[in-house]
């Protein structure tokens, strides 16, 4: 029987988008078929690979290389919902990649559920703004895109807490500070389609913020470890860009991250310049 290691590590080496979201789906359902009742379906152990496959196109740039987007126009909406399904994407990798790479920790299986049910949501919504940009006569590969998504996942490769402050708590928690305006952006365009696929992502990314808290306070808390310190050290330690306000306040406390969390970090940053 295939592990879940396995197929996590599957998900991770196919390089087409659309597959991939399909592959994720897929295993999604057989890991929550296995939990109501099915065939208990193994952990297991696969090392999972260095940097996830990924299609010929869209060619990766370096961050301050990637074009700015205009989206005050048609073309610079179809970049951003471009860039939108690029991280859509990253963010399938990633949760197979934490399930895949830390299954020699011993962790609650609830760990597992949550990340399996956020990489199948993200399956989703990568399938959801794929639509979007080919109801429009476009698709994912039509722009350049960031290179520099996958860092986070390299540098806490060993690291559970700190992939865990980083990805969810620092790098989604900043698409629920952004993601309004794009509603609101995409409303004034009038673009249904869109509008309802972001609407679905923001609802669901408060979930994957909170995925991510529950495990980073669980860890501590068994370490004994003040969350708040923990979060400071390690966000310092690994996350390389600014943390930015405006702060989407009240997501960010109802997927568990209270200001103190992260407004010390910004503030810093401010002070350094």
């Amino acid at each position: 029987m295939q592990t879940l290691s396995q197929r996590a590590v599957e998900v991770l080496n196919c390089a087409d988008g659309r597959a991939k979201a399909a592959l994720s789906l897929s295993h999604a359902a057989d890991w929550r078929a296995s939990r109501t009742g099915g065939t208990p379906l193994p952990l297991g152990l696969c090392p999972p690979p260095q940097h996830p496959a990924r299609p010929a196109k869209p060619d990766l740039l370096d961050p301050k290389d990637v074009p700015r987007r205009r989206p005050g126009t048609a073309q610079g909406r179809l970049a951003l919902l471009h860039a939108l399904a690029h991280i859509e994407l990253n963010a399938v990798d990633l949760h197979w990649d934490i399930i895949a790479r830390f299954a020699d920790q011993p962790m609650p299986m609830g760990f597992y559920d949550d990340w399996v049910k956020a990489a199948a949501e993200e399956s989703n919504h990568f399938n959801l703004v794929c639509d979007c940009l080919e109801a429009a006569s476009s698709h994912y590969g039509a722009f350049d895109a960031h290179a520099g998504l996958w860092r986070a996942a390299q540098d806490t490769a060993t690291d559970l807490k700190g992939r865990l402050a980083v990805v969810p708590m620092v790098l989604e928690a900043r698409g629920l500070d952004v993601s309004p305006q794009m509603i609101t952006l995409f409303e004034a365009a009038g673009d249904t389609q869109a509008l309802a696929a972001l609407k679905v992502i923001y609802a669901e990314e408060v979930a994957h913020v909170a995925y991510g808290s529950k495990w980073f306070n669980w860890l501590c808390g068994r370490d004994g470890e003040d969350p708040k310190e923990m979060f400071h050290q390690l966000v310092r330690q690994y996350f390389h860009g600014a943390l930015k306000p405006p702060f989407n306040e009240e997501k960010r406390a109802e997927a568990g991250i209270p200001p103190d969390f992260y407004w010390p970090l910004a503030n810093e940053r401010a002070a350094k310049g």
